[in-house]
């Protein structure tokens, strides 16, 4: 790293610190920084024998410390490793997670270690042998400690819970599992929900087309009473007007007789009934 590529004084206080601020360096990650990448790694091939200056020399704003320094970090060789592990904080976290075996934290392992072989016959085993000894506890609190009773007791205690470290460790094995399983049964519900909820939409889709069909069949029968009107005539007739004058006595009743439509036909029998 050259001198004016090291981190300053305040920067290196930040790398101590359990909490650190994010590397002042973050500044440099402008577009234009990266344009200027981009076109750097176009340009050369041998990363060895370049001047950067030189090979951007038409560009502007080229700057002094090295555009290599934004290329992202090669996580591949961090894969390559026997083991990969990543650091946070001083603590190194392994890249690949894995549950470590009862056998290598340096106990007694009762089922098989692969997980690919079947391991109920040996879970129901120890699932047995953890009543078993259970009862045994139970029976050794009844011998006095003169008689070796606090020996006996100690040692299905120790058995007991080497049984009870080997369920648990099997059952965290399972965690994966378990959570696959539990995946399933969300995304099988939500797609179960959202068919619930497209029967819905259609079912009001439907109800909705049948209101819409039944108001344009009320529509035209509107239409059809207005252009078939009829007019309310006095009764009885004068038949003295209408035979000297038919042709007025009409005209006369037409223009002073109401015209009555459908609606009001309808609404004066609602007020009847």
């Amino acid at each position: 790293m050259a001198a004016n590529d090291e981190p300053p004084p305040e920067q290196i206080m930040d790398m101590a610190s359990p909490f650190p601020a994010p590397p002042s360096h973050y500044t440099r990650y402008t577009m234009h920084n990266l344009h200027l990448l981009a076109l750097l790694n176009e340009r050369t091939t041998d990363v060895s024998n370049w001047n950067q200056k030189d090979v951007l020399s038409d560009q502007k704003d080229v700057p002094d410390w090295s555009l290599t320094q934004l290329e992202k970090p090669r996580v591949d060789w961090i894969l390559d490793e026997p083991e990969p592990f990543y650091t946070v904080f001083g603590q190194p976290w392994p890249l690949r997670d894995r549950h470590s075996s009862i056998a290598e934290h340096g106990g007694t392992q009762l089922y098989p270690p692969d997980p690919s072989v079947d391991r109920r016959p040996a879970l129901l085993s120890i699932l047995r042998s953890l009543l078993v000894a259970y009862s045994n506890l139970i029976s050794t609190a009844l011998i006095p400690p003169i008689s070796g009773g606090y020996e006996a007791w100690n040692t299905q205690a120790d058995w007991l819970t080497t049984l009870a470290q080997n369920l648990m460790g099997a059952a965290n094995e399972l965690r994966p599992m378990q959570a696959r399983a539990n995946l399933e049964s969300m995304m099988k519900r939500q797609l179960e929900l959202r068919k619930q909820e497209t029967a819905a939409i259609h079912a009001k889709c439907d109800e909705l087309e049948a209101k819409l069909e039944g108001m344009r069949a009320t529509a035209k029968a509107i239409a059809l009473a207005k252009n078939s009107t009829f007019k309310v005539q006095p009764w009885p007739p004068s038949s003295s007007d209408s035979s000297i004058h038919p042709s007025t006595s009409q005209t006369n009743m037409s223009e002073s007789a109401p015209v009555v439509g459908l609606t009001e036909v309808l609404r004066w029998a609602e007020e009847l009934s």
